[in-house]
């Protein structure tokens, strides 16, 4: 058992990863009440493109003010429709976004203070600067179907809308390929706490020796 590297932070890290309705955001949760300081990218990036938020300006310029909405927020719903139709405009809004992202969950991971840092990171898969910034890779993996079955569930998005979403990810087998630890969420919700419980109890040791002394 043992740390995949050392990064550049301070403390024992991981990179937290999977397909929209996997479960991550549930799992990181869990892993917060255990202890581990988490840091959603997910939320930042919402923060970042609120009613004010600091992305809000250069999307307007970038895209146009009929992309935000009048409370000063993104219009998330144009946006989607837009860069699911448009490839070349997600790379514009990531360019604008990603570096925000980066940096507040830099300067967030400094102030936190926990047994161990989770970067809950969606495109983890696609992204190799995150990837170099944890220790390890956690994935939080289901099959194609339940993913689409609970985001239907929980929001106003139809099948073929959750499904273009999943196209536009790396693809699950991608998210295995760099994982060091998997968590399968398609059973029961106490063989999922055991999981977090045995990963817990195994980040605890990294975090405790690290950073690992070279012999």
């Amino acid at each position: 058992m043992s740390t995949r590297k050392e990064t550049g932070l301070p403390f024992f890290s991981l990179g937290l990863t999977g397909g929209i309705g996997s479960g991550k955001s549930t799992v990181a949760g869990r892993f917060g009440n255990c202890g581990a300081a988490v840091i959603d990218t997910d939320e930042i990036a919402h923060l970042l493109t609120a009613p004010g938020g600091a992305a809000i300006e250069k999307i307007a310029r970038t895209f146009g003010q009929d992309y935000v909405s009048p409370d000063l927020s993104l219009n998330r719903a144009k946006m989607r429709e837009l860069v699911f139709q448009d490839a070349s405009a997600r790379k514009v809004l990531e360019g604008i976004l990603h570096p925000m992202i980066w940096q507040k969950s830099i300067d967030q991971a400094t102030k936190l203070r926990g047994t161990y840092g989770i970067f809950v990171i969606p495109l983890l898969a696609e992204q190799p600067a995150w990837q170099a910034l944890v220790n390890r890779i956690l994935v939080v993996d289901c099959p194609e179907e339940l993913q689409i079955r609970r985001v239907v569930e929980r929001s106003s998005m139809s099948p073929e809308q959750v499904r273009a979403i999943i196209a536009s990810q790396a693809t699950r087998a991608a998210r295995l390929a760099i994982a060091d630890d998997v968590i399968a969420n398609d059973g029961t919700l106490e063989h999922l706490l055991s999981e977090i419980a045995r990963l817990d109890a195994q980040y605890r040791i990294m975090a405790e020796n690290y950073p690992v002394k070279e012999t």
